[in-house]
């Protein structure tokens, strides 16, 4: 071993790259824009596999697999679970991150917008419906004459 393998440690690194990308994620996710959000959960959707990535005890000397001619490990091997569950988590995150985009999509052609607060402007008014509790048109005048 050399004193290289021996300081570098990638959790530090990843665990800095995980908070950056969930900031960054935040920050998207909390602008009216629809687009904007969708990017932020596609950055907090990696974020997130970084964390399970990081959980594994990453090691420059420990190989994910034993050597072809062993029968079991010989000393330290990586852990294979955090992998396993990287690739699920990927997967379901593309599920989410298409089904996201087709709403964001049917959004914009239905509103004309991915702005949310023109997209609660563009609610239809129900004219039908009772007026809200505080406003003095419920109130109901007292009876006059007796």
């Amino acid at each position: 071993m050399t004193a290289w393998t021996d300081a570098v440690s990638m959790e530090p690194v990843l665990a800095v790259v995980a908070g950056v990308l969930t900031a960054a994620a935040v920050y998207l996710m909390l602008s009216r824009n629809l687009v904007r959000f969708l990017f932020g959960l596609m950055l907090l959707s990696n974020a997130v596999n970084i964390v399970i990535f990081a959980s594994g005890r990453l090691t420059l000397v420990a190989p994910p697999l034993i050597p072809g001619d062993a029968v079991a490990p010989a000393a330290t091997v990586a852990n294979a679970l955090p992998q396993a569950l990287i690739l699920t988590a990927i997967v379901i995150g593309f599920g989410l991150l298409s089904f996201v985009m087709v709403l964001v999509w049917r959004a914009y052609v239905s509103l004309g917008t991915v702005d949310t607060d023109a997209m609660r402007e563009a609610e239809p008014v129900e004219e039908d419906a009772d007026p809200p509790p505080g406003d003095p048109a419920s109130v109901p005048s007292p009876a006059r004459g007796s």
